[in-house]
């Protein structure tokens, strides 16, 4: 389905959105925004994130903005339905990591103007960091303390983690990085929240291919990169079968290789296979990577912008057309989009392809002048942006999306559009 260049929704509800738009610029918006847009919009914005229920679609991605204790609290006030947490570097027993190279600290970042090769200008950030570089210890501390930020607030705290990864020379898999810091980070998660539904709620855990992880020796093998994404869901869940509430939800971060879009397509047709271990979710799909591009002196940078959601777009849309032709009979798994996403018609042309969750990262970085709210945190301007700007908000796309589909209006959900690709 292709999306028009401007909505076409009724005259009432372009001028409640420029209404709203205006007015919360100045003043801020609902305290539940969710209860706002249901009952003076009719519209439902409930989702999922690895199959479990959100209060709305939108996410924090993983990185240096969910790193703190104090970045989580600004977005469990701003009302985000989840935050993905930094991505840990998993380590065994005694502290060895294998993917140690990935713990370097971000000294510096540069957020700037990115034009694609469309001709579509947009938003990066560049920074040479790349996972967690403290201890273990203080991000099991994060994520206690993440969780007790968000207890009854709705928004869901994701832990991330990089794994280990054999390269092409390897043959063994480092199973005691895998069993000891799963094990660690579900006991952290679960004493973060002592309300009565903790122990019954399954916990998400994003396993990060870096997009970094493009430029690395270890992902120059087609085939030894289509092993990760077979072996590591059944890891995670072996390190933690059998132990009391150990239910959690494995999803893979999806990064995008320097192959070409075929291997692309060949990643997703290889997490839908018949006979592997799953994952219960995956997101789909985190920056490119730039092998000559230097920053800081670092040769190899990742970039997003326009390129990077042409690119999963084309993809996405190459796999739904696989399904079609039954090339996956699989049921299709939950996904969560990220990539460019700066706009809420972005948001919802992935929605359109099937995404139930959307991560953001970069588009919290903008410089203010870009966001039209006065007040509040930087997470409730951009999310005011994304929500009610009247030519590319979410809401105003909903409605022309769900009207050109001829989808039920009382209410409009959210999860209708999303779900409408694989029907």
């Amino acid at each position: 389905m292709t999306i028009p260049k401007s909505p076409a929704i009724p005259e009432k509800i372009q001028q409640a959105v420029q209404r709203d738009y205006e007015r919360f610029a100045e003043r801020g918006g609902p305290t539940i925004l969710e209860d706002y847009l249901l009952e003076d919009y009719g519209l439902d914005i409930s989702a999922e994130y690895a199959g479990l229920p959100l209060k709305n679609p939108w996410g924090k991605a993983s990185g240096q903005l969910s790193m703190t204790a104090r970045q989580v609290e600004e977005d469990v006030a701003a009302g985000m339905g989840f935050v993905a947490l930094k991505s840990v570097i998993a380590e065994d027993p005694t502290g060895n990591q294998s993917m140690g190279a990935w713990a370097i600290q971000e000294a510096r970042m540069v957020t700037e103007r990115i034009l694609g090769q469309s001709g579509e200008t947009g938003w990066t950030v560049t920074w040479k960091g790349r996972g967690w570089w403290q201890s273990f210890d203080e991000y099991l501390k994060l994520i206690g303390d993440a969780r007790r930020l968000a207890s009854g607030s709705g928004t869901m705290i994701v832990p991330s983690c990089k794994y280990h990864l054999p390269s092409s020379e390897e043959s063994e898999w480092r199973k005691e990085e895998y069993e000891y810091t799963t094990q660690k980070i579900l006991e952290a998660w679960q004493s973060g929240d002592q309300s009565s539904t903790a122990s019954s709620t399954p916990m998400a855990l994003e396993k990060d291919f870096s997009p970094t992880l493009a430029g690395s020796d270890r992902a120059s093998a087609q085939e030894k990169i289509l092993e990760w994404l077979r072996v590591v869901p059944r890891l995670v869940r072996e390190a933690v079968q059998g132990r009391p509430n150990g239910d959690i939800r494995i999803g893979l971060k999806m990064f995008n290789a320097l192959f070409d879009d075929e291997f692309q397509l060949a990643m997703l047709k290889a997490i839908h296979a018949a006979g592997v271990d799953r994952p219960d979710f995956y997101v789909y799909a985190n920056r490119l990577f730039a092998p000559d591009r230097e920053f800081d002196g670092h040769k190899g940078v990742a970039f997003g912008g326009p390129d990077l959601s042409d690119r999963n777009l084309r993809v996405l849309d190459r796999f739904t057309e696989a399904r079609n032709r039954s090339e996956v009979v699989e049921p299709p798994i939950n996904f969560s989009a990220t990539g460019n996403i700066a706009t809420g018609r972005m948001a919802v042309e992935y929605a359109l392809r099937g995404a139930t969750s959307f991560q953001l990262h970069t588009y919290f970085q903008l410089p203010a002048d870009q966001y039209s709210m006065k007040v509040g945190n930087r997470t409730q301007r951009a999310l005011h942006e994304l929500y009610f700007h009247p030519e590319t908000g979410f809401i105003v796309w909903l409605f022309d999306t769900a009207l050109r589909m001829g989808l039920p209006s009382k209410p409009l959900r959210f999860m209708d559009v999303a779900r409408t690709t694989w029907q």
